[in-house]
């Protein structure tokens, strides 16, 4: 398998997928359909080139309670995406839909209902990340940077936890330190990351132990979206206020490479 592979289907595992959760959990009109489900839903791609034969991710659903088990196989799903191939499974995932590509749907005609509903949920995660423009709501703003700050979080550190060079030679030397994303006034979209000793450990919410080594804090959610779609330049935004480095800016220059790291494999 290659490199590039590997950390992108990691990535989709561990920090997109994961991104169910808080979709399903944030969205009234998504949450509603999950209030008395009962559900083992799990997406998986075929790897017999590596043990077990087989990676997932998988969701136990209880009346609207989610646990996320990401890269965990499950044996006993009730509804299943499973592809033939992690390389198919990085292709769908990154928009690449073709008849090689497609899952089958182990579930869908005996639990259509809670099947749709899954479908659902994936279908809007989908058009959120992959969205060109931001949206016009406050709600779905909110949203999206909160979806974009656990993705990039979760994403460095899955990163590093599977020896990605560049990641690696950042946290294995480093002391115990937070690197946080943060929007001024909206403490709900808060994410951050750990690292010590080449250790990591993503986190959502503020990092409230102590005062974090550096944060990304923008002044707004307009202006987060601006760098997180790749349509505002940091620099710029940097120098008008729009986005606040809360320590030394070469650190901001770090992150922000691997932030787009994590990006080019996730697209």
């Amino acid at each position: 398998m290659e490199q590039d592979t590997l950390y992108s289907y990691k990535i989709f595992l561990n920090a997109a997928l994961p991104l169910v959760k808080v979709i399903a959990n944030d969205i009234p009109a998504l949450r509603k359909k999950f209030e008395k489900a009962h559900c083992i839903y799990q997406v998986s791609a075929l790897a017999p080139e590596l043990p077990g034969g087989k990676v997932a991710t998988h969701f136990t659903v209880n009346n609207g309670e989610w646990n996320v088990c990401a890269d965990k196989v499950a044996t006993n799903a009730m509804v299943e995406l499973e592809f033939k191939s992690v390389e198919a499974f990085v292709a769908f995932f990154k928009g690449k839909m073709s008849p090689a590509t497609l899952p089958k749907m182990k579930g869908a005609l005996k639990h259509t209902g809670l099947f749709l509903a899954f479908m659902q949920v994936l279908l809007k995660m989908s058009g959120l990340l992959g969205a060109t423009k931001p949206p016009e709501d406050e709600e779905t703003k909110v949203l999206l940077v909160k979806a974009f700050f656990y993705l990039l979080s979760s994403g460095i550190s899955c990163l590093n936890k599977n020896d990605h060079e560049g990641v690696k030679a950042w946290t294995v030397p480093s002391p115990d330190r937070v690197y946080s994303w943060a929007v001024d006034g909206h403490p709900e979209v808060a994410a951050y990351i750990r690292i010590k000793a080449g250790k990591s450990r993503a986190g959502r919410g503020e990092y409230k132990r102590a005062m974090p080594f550096f944060t990304l804090r923008f002044d707004s959610l307009d202006s987060a979206l601006g760098i997180l779609m790749d349509i505002d330049d940091m620099m710029e935004a940097t120098k008008a206020g729009r986005l606040i480095m809360d320590g030394a800016p070469e650190f901001g220059a770090q992150l922000g490479d691997f932030m787009l790291q994590v990006a080019a494999y996730a697209k």
